[in-house]
């Protein structure tokens, strides 16, 4: 690979290079750059569009699965659908993510609409990170869907964030859950310049007992724009709590819109967003330890942020 490629690989997985445990499937502008299956997990290509289908066998333990998307070619753009098939008791690692080097003045862009089938008792931690980085005047946009089926006791836990160099978001989550089933969210971003982002969540708590916490923590710099929207459905006996908290600099404009609606009378359900500036006192504190102004600035949304 080279250099640019592996170095975007770091940046969205945190590996330079495969490991030999563990299944993947590397995309690398609109063409496969490489596959592994194991015993347990299976990757598919698509015939009817471009994507994949990945098969997580029944009672699979403790195994990972990486599938990366890189595009190095400005103007590219691309859209990828990859279906997840997770078996009952399953206990798995999914780490996907797109990174996009611009080297001309085109638009790339990338759509990635995920859809999870997790079986019942299943547990999912799936990591995304996007990254974005240009040589000239080219914009680097980035759409990821991800839609969600939880079967009875079945539980998952997204952590995605959206680390820098992208330009234009809008981010869909569409989550319907069964019987004591939990769906967990954790959403990092950082917007600069004049970028834009918008954020969706929409989650269905149809079961009995079931439960979802969604948080999203944003930083918002320059002339750039976010906005949050998050409704809840509580339709049975069932928890649920979506939360926004950001910091805005400079000319930058957020907005957050949280909703919930509890259908049913056990639906225990609770929403909060939070907005405003860095504290100075923060700010005066760690400049006295020795920091500048700009270095205090960046310690307190790297801890922001973590």
């Amino acid at each position: 690979m080279e250099f640019t490629t592996e170095d975007l690989l770091e940046q969205i997985t945190g590996i330079r290079a495969f490991p030999e445990d563990g299944a993947y499937n590397f995309r690398l502008d609109s063409q496969g750059a490489g596959r592994k299956v194991t015993e347990n997990i299976d990757i598919v290509t698509k015939t009817d569009r471009s994507g994949i289908d990945i098969y997580i066998k029944a009672d699979t333990k403790k195994e990972t699965v990486h599938i990366p998307v890189i595009i190095s070619q400005s103007g590219l753009q691309e859209t990828v659908f990859n279906d997840f098939y997770i078996g009952d008791n399953a206990d798995v690692t999914i780490m996907a993510g797109c990174g996009i080097h611009n080297c001309g003045n085109g638009t790339s862009a990338h759509s990635g609409i995920h859809t999870f089938y997790v079986g019942k008792n299943a547990h999912v931690k799936y990591i995304e990170k996007h990254y974005g980085e240009t040589e000239s005047s080219g914009k680097n946009v980035m759409n990821p869907t991800t839609v969600v089926y939880i079967a009875d006791g079945g539980y998952m836990e997204m952590d995605t964030v959206q680390i820098k160099g992208v330009d234009d978001t809008t981010r869909k989550t569409t989550a319907t859950l069964a019987d004591n089933a939990t769906l967990v969210v954790y959403e990092k971003i950082m917007t600069h310049n004049d970028q834009q982002a918008k954020t969706e969540f929409v989650v269905e708590l149809n079961g009995e007992n079931s439960g979802t916490h969604v948080v999203s923590r944003s930083v918002a710099k320059d002339n750039s724009y976010q906005l949050f929207l998050s409704n809840v459905k509580g339709n049975n006996k069932c928890s649920g709590h979506t939360e926004c908290d950001a910091i805005v600099m400079d000319n930058a404009k957020v907005s957050a819109i949280p909703e919930i609606s509890a259908n049913h009378i056990d639906a225990s359900l609770i929403h909060e967003a939070a907005i405003g500036k860095i504290a100075g006192e923060q700010l005066t504190k760690l400049m006295t330890l020795g920091l500048t102004e700009k270095e205090a600035e960046e310690q307190i949304i790297n801890g922001f942020l973590k």
